[in-house]
């Protein structure tokens, strides 16, 4: 009877275990082993190496990702100690602990509540899998279908939807087709993890289980059946840097190195996982970025404290968007583009990635203080004796603007007695203004914000005045997920008060994420 108790966890008869008991139990018997990572972590009597990191890791994908542990503390020096369970039970004990530097989960609903939580930072895709159902080879029992695992003397193995990524899907699947109570009726054991479940089949134990289809490949005893139902349910395998960790650098260059196409991804396709598209390895990558130069004064601190972070140098080319996509069309290939302007995005769009609109900026006219001239609108800027400068109406985007603005006020023609400077960046124009070599220019509001103790500002009232500026990733770049991590630090909450900071107004609009 013993023994029929134990693989009956859910059944609620006679002297069974409860299922919230069997949770209770695992839950304390994680905590206490967390409690003790966290004495280890925060140098307790135990001790731990120096620069040991710490990875919480689903079940279901321990052996890639402890091969690729392997070849980092071969390669690097820096031991890696590995914690396996469920997904949930992970992430519960961790939001609890708040220990640890990396966590791995199993599907994408946990990273997604573990960002809600405040939990984790950074994160990159690690392999793709998706539920099969698992039998014995030769399949003995015949099973072809989800059905068949209802059928009367099938003995079914499944994951605590509780704790494991494989078992929150398969309950999620089978409610959404209201075919979870027939399947739960006859469920003999639900394990806390998918190598458990994949165990119990492949000892025998039961008949069929539900696991991973990567799972399956690394048995030679078991074989995958698979499911119209379970086969389009595909989930992303992700690593995430923990808030937690107390050294994020170091955490996050294991994530990269687990995350790279040619160090950790290789293990994962290698042992029957569909990898992510990585980027390529490098301790210390080197990626250029090209930005219009109105944008500098609202990205710099942001990128070098992504450099710091990310252990990565960044070459940043700032000029007008004019001269920056003519070196493109020219053969340059950055990694990543920051333009002025959505004009000057759109001429390069066949060697970028799906832009994303950052800021907006808008055209004004900027005089000395005090307005000695007596500028109101822009029509004043063609009065006999007012020196005007405008930005280059082919090397920048603010000029290309201003130029269609003009011509659309009918005003173009009538400045030019009166242009004295065109520049492709802001700042030469504002220089100029300030020694008295100009009395007017068209700048952004950007150009005028740091300036606006020694420089006054007059709105153009016009639709044409506005311009937004996009970021995009580079198609040919080697390090596609690094670039989306940096589009990330240029849209959190304090690169968007940088921006404002220097006048630029807020556009962007996160797709939801996983």
């Amino acid at each position: 009877m013993g023994a029929a108790m134990s693989r009956h966890p859910l059944r609620n008869t006679g002297a069974a275990i409860s299922p919230a008991w069997l949770v209770a139990l695992f839950s304390v018997a994680a905590l206490a082993l967390l409690g003790a990572l966290l004495l280890r972590h925060n140098g307790g009597t135990t001790g731990k190496p120096e620069g040991e990191l710490v990875v919480f890791c689903a079940a279901g994908v321990k052996p890639p990702v402890e091969a690729a542990a392997k070849d980092y503390a071969r390669e690097y020096g820096i031991p890696v100690q590995l914690q396996y369970g469920g997904s949930g039970t992970l992430l519960n004990n961790l939001r609890i602990s708040q220990v640890g530097d990396i966590y791995i989960a199993a599907d994408e609903s946990y990273v997604r509540l573990a960002r809600e939580q405040n939990l984790i930072a950074e994160t990159m895709p690690l392999a793709l899998q998706h539920p099969v159902i698992a039998v014995r080879k030769g399949n003995p029992k015949t099973v072809r279908s989800l059905d068949d695992l209802t059928r009367d003397g099938l003995l079914v193995a499944l994951a605590n939807p509780e704790a494991a990524s494989i078992g929150k899907l398969t309950k999620a699947a089978m409610e959404k087709a209201g075919r979870w109570k027939p399947l739960e009726a006859r469920v003999k054991v639900f394990k806390p993890t998918v190598n458990d479940v994949a165990n119990d089949v492949k000892l025998g134990s039961v008949d069929a289980g539900i696991v991973w289809d990567a799972t399956v490949k690394q048995y030679p005893e078991l074989e995958a059946i698979a499911s119209p139902e379970l086969t389009p349910l595909v989930e992303t395998v992700t690593v995430a840097v923990l808030q937690s960790s107390r050294r994020s650098p170091a955490a996050l260059r294991f994530a990269r190195f687990l995350a790279a196409r040619d160090r950790g991804l290789t293990h994962f396709a290698s042992m029957g996982y569909t990898p992510a598209d990585g980027d390529a390895w490098a301790e210390a990558p080197e990626i250029v970025l090209y930005s219009g130069a109105m944008l500098r004064p609202g990205i710099e601190k942001t990128l070098k404290e992504f450099e710091q972070r990310e252990g990565c140098r960044i070459t940043t080319v700032y000029n007008g968007c004019g001269v920056l996509v003519a070196q493109m069309r020219a053969g340059e290939r950055p990694d990543a583009y920051f333009s002025c302007d959505t004009t000057f995005m759109d001429s390069v769009a066949d060697l970028y990635l799906s832009p994303e609109t950052v800021v907006d900026n808008n055209l004004m006219i900027l005089v000395q203080k005090g307005n000695p001239k007596g500028i109101r609108t822009t029509a004043d800027l063609a009065k006999p004796g007012v020196r005007l400068g405008l930005p280059h109406h082919e090397k920048s985007a603010m000029g290309n603007i201003a130029w269609k603005m003009l011509r659309e006020m009918g005003l173009y023609d009538a400045l030019q007695p009166n242009l004295k400077v065109e520049s492709p960046t802001g700042d030469f124009l504002v220089n100029q203004l300030r020694t008295g070599s100009l009395d007017a220019i068209i700048a952004c509001r950007s150009n005028h914000t740091p300036m606006r103790d020694h420089l006054d500002a007059i709105p153009i009232d016009s639709p044409l005045a506005s311009m937004a500026q996009p970021y995009a990733v580079g198609k040919g770049t080697r390090h596609r997920q690094m670039m989306g991590r940096l589009l990330e630090s240029l849209t959190t909450s304090r690169a968007r008060d940088r921006f404002t900071e220097v006048g630029f107004g807020w556009r962007y609009q996160p797709a939801p994420k996983p």
